[in-house]
Formats: structure tokens, C-alpha cells, sequence
């Protein structure tokens, strides 16, 4: 069963988008924190944002509040020991596991699903960067609840959170993969991803723009990009 903590009280189906922090716990007892950004029409479509290795939910508050405009809501979360989300259980090397954020994910499709009058149910999407892309399809190959994924950065392997036989899985549902030309890995990744399976597959090659969320920085019209993907996608 998952705890909710959730500051609104819901209204009319239309008003102003607004922003507003929540929590709620995983199935192992991680407490997550996150951001909604709610769009003005309700129930909405969704998408969960998931951030990079060391840092935070804020990385996205730019393309979530584009969304919201957009008439998409959007869930901005910290990922397990990052931000203000507590810790949760190490691995055996005492370090953070990191395979465990897939329940971080799941906790928050969940809490999305359990709002029916907030968000439009079978119209969730995730978008993650580097290690987040690579949660997000792990976490979506086993959930029909997501109907898309945006991956920044993904890479066939990381850390042992390996992405192809997910993507199989995954497969005919609609993946936008977006890799920087001066982040090797991240092309090659993308490259291979996008042959497996069925369904839409798109890839967007920035020009000399980093990696994973950083890209949003040097490439500002990938938020234009990330919008215009999920209206095609879940609207």
C-alpha cells in the first residue's frame, strides 16, 4: 500500500496550472519527494521525470512547467537518496541500489493512478535522463500503464541496469530517444535501442549537447521537442 501526502483539494476541471510538492512511500519504505505541476484541463495526461546520478528533481522543472502549459501533468520526483527523498536500503557494498528505483517509479505511477480526477488514466508517459532513461524503461517494459518514454542519454548498460532486454519487452508502446553528437556512448546506445522492438521510435541527434539533462541547458529547443513528443503521444 502506498502513502500519499498530496497538498490540494480538487476543484473545478479547469484553472490555472500551479505547482505543488508531494510524498509518497515505495513498497519498500522509501519516502519520495517530488513536484506536480497540474495542467489547467482535468483530468490530464501525465508524465513522470526522472533526473541523472547525483542530482535533483529541479532539472526538470523547465520542460514540467512547458508541459503543464501544454495541458500535460507532469511528476518531477528525487530519486532515492537524492534530494528530499530519504535513502532507502544499500546494496551489498554498502553503496545505494540502484536497480531499487524502479520502485521509486513505480510509487510514483501509483500515486498518479490513484488520482483519477487529476490525471487521465492509460496517458502516462515517463521521460528520464542517463540513469533515468535507463529506470524508466526498466520501469515501463513491465507496467501497460505507460504509454510513452522519452530517454535522454541512455546507455545499453548502466551500472547493471541494462536497457535491451527492457526495450524488448517494452515493445509496440512509443520510445523519442535523444543523444548528444559529442556523448559516444549515448549515440551508440540509442542507435541499438531504436532497432528492438515494435512501434513509433524516434531519435534526435543534438549537436555537441552533452549528456542527460544537460542537454535541456545547450539545446534549449529540446523542451519544445519533449512537449510536442508527449502531445503526439498521450494526448
Amino acid at each position: 500500500m502506498f502513502g500519499v501526502s498530496l497538498g490540494l483539494v480538487a476543484g473545478a476541471s479547469t484553472r490555472a496550472a500551479s505547482s505543488r510538492p508531494v510524498t509518497f512511500r515505495t513498497d519498500d519504505g522509501v519516502t519520495i519527494a517530488g513536484t506536480l505541476y497540474e495542467a489547467s484541463t482535468r483530468p490530464a495526461p501525465a508524465v513522470i521525470l526522472l533526473h541523472m546520478l547525483t542530482r535533483t528533481q529541479e532539472d526538470w522543472q523547465g520542460v514540467a512547467d512547458k508541459l503543464a502549459d501544454a495541458g500535460i501533468s507532469a511528476l518531477a520526483i528525487d530519486f532515492r537518496g537524492h534530494g528530499q527523498s530519504s535513502r532507502g536500503p544499500a546494496g551489498p557494498d554498502g553503496e545505494p541500489d540502484l536497480a531499487r528505483m524502479t520502485l521509486d517509479v513505480q510509487a510514483a505511477r501509483a500515486f498518479l493512478t490513484s488520482h483519477p480526477d487529476l490525471v487521465k488514466q492509460g496517458h502516462i508517459g515517463i521521460a528520464g535522463a542517463s540513469i533515468g532513461a535507463n529506470v524508466a524503461v526498466l520501469e515501463a517494459a513491465g507496467d501497460p500503464a505507460i504509454r510513452s518514454l522519452a530517454l535522454l542519454s541512455p546507455g545499453l548498460n548502466y551500472r547493471a541496469l541494462r536497457a535491451e532486454p527492457a526495450m524488448q519487452k517494452y515493445s509496440p508502446r512509443a520510445v523519442l530517444f535523444v543523444a548528444g553528437t559529442n556523448d559516444p556512448y549515448a549515440t551508440r546506445s540509442v542507435k541499438q535501442l531504436s532497432t528492438l522492438g515494435t512501434g513509433m521510435r524516434e531519435i534526435k541527434t543534438l549537436d555537441n549537447a552533452g549528456h542527460g539533462t544537460n542537454m535541456l541547458v545547450r539545446s534549449p529547443d529540446l523542451m519544445r521537442v519533449l512537449v510536442d513528443w508527449f502531445q503526439r503521444t498521450l494526448l
